[in-house]
């Protein structure tokens, strides 16, 4: 894996826990690692061409389901889209809205 997909992994399941995970304290802990995550990213936007988004998410989400997080993620089922909710377009843009990414991912997730 190259180091862009990395970086977009990384960000996109800081989201994933943060709307996955039931304790407000931890969420809020992962939307602001997202938020620093997503701030770098803009910053220094990866190359389009070395990134599949949907590849990204995926990885994000075996990230986000590691086994340590299973027991706090209670907010919803992780059936979660495969494809990425987001292009990496929204995902470099300064100013991406974590909060609304988060309350789309919720949305888009199999509730139970």
């Amino acid at each position: 894996m190259n180091e862009s997909v990395e970086r977009v992994r990384d960000a996109l399941a800081e989201l994933i826990k943060a709307a996955l995970i039931s304790d407000d304290r931890t969420s809020l802990a992962c939307r602001d690692a997202a938020r620093a995550k997503f701030a770098a990213l803009a910053a220094d936007p990866p190359d389009a061409a070395s990134v599949r988004v949907d590849g990204a998410w995926t990885l994000a989400i075996q990230a986000a389901e590691a086994p340590e997080f299973r027991d706090a993620e209670g907010q919803v089922n992780l059936t979660l889209p495969r494809a990425a909710p987001f292009a990496l377009d929204d995902l470099t843009a300064p100013g991406f809205d974590v909060d609304s990414a988060v309350e789309t991912i919720r949305k888009s997730a199999s509730t139970g």
